[in-house]
């Protein structure tokens, strides 16, 4: 099955176009939800993070409080990439688990192709074997502050955040394609729809060998 993997800065509109093509027949997979379910009690990365971050981050039943989780992995650059190196392996396996042929025949459920969200890029190049396509999701720096304030996010903590994050032209070098979307939803969905068309992804369209039937 065709897989694209969407990349994209915080509040550039990487969820917001992986939820579009979900909606356009597209089987979607948050590798943020892959990793959270890794937080839980006898979980295989549980007893690395607590030797890296101390056993603070764990609640009386043996959860891990992201919270605190967070702010101590966010801290630094270092201490991100710390967090990332115990974390990213096993979603990787776990992806890779999901996009097997016989996996994606059981559980498809009719989808056309796999659109996986993928928030730290430059630590998941590595995967990126894994795709057909690297889709880049982009906005200027102030357009993206400007919306992850008004969903809520303080000014602060996006800065803080948006700082250890790579450089637009970092993100675009990584990509196969790369969607402006300064203008917002209604050009961003005209570019996915423009890309499904050209991939023969669009409902209805079928795709064979490369050649449209």
């Amino acid at each position: 099955m065709f897989t694209a993997f969407v990349i994209g800065n915080l509040a550039s509109g990487k969820s917001t176009a992986t939820c579009y093509l979900a909606s356009r027949g597209a089987r979607s997979i948050d590798l943020d939800r892959l990793a959270k379910d890794l937080y839980v009690p006898g979980s295989e990365i549980v007893e690395s993070l607590v030797d890296a971050f101390g056993a603070e981050i764990l609640d009386e039943g043996g959860y891990t409080r992201t919270r605190v989780l967070a702010e101590r992995a966010f801290a630094t650059p270092e201490s991100a990439h710390q967090l990332n190196s115990i974390v990213l392996p096993v979603v990787y396996d776990r992806l890779n688990n999901l996009l097997l042929p016989s996996t994606c025949t059981v559980e498809d459920d009719g989808a056309t192709f796999t659109v996986v969200e993928v928030s730290l890029a430059q630590e998941f190049t590595y995967a990126f074997n894994l795709a057909d396509e690297i889709i880049a999701i982009t906005a200027p720096a102030d357009i993206r502050r400007m919306r992850a304030i008004e969903r809520g996010m303080s000014a602060e903590d996006f800065d803080a955040r948006a700082a250890l994050q790579p450089s637009e032209e970092e993100l675009c070098s990584l990509a196969s394609l790369v969607i402006d979307n300064a203008a917002g939803d209604d050009s961003l969905f005209a570019a996915l729809d423009a890309w499904m068309a050209d991939k023969g992804l669009l409902p209805g369209q079928m795709s064979l060998d490369g050649l449209d039937a």
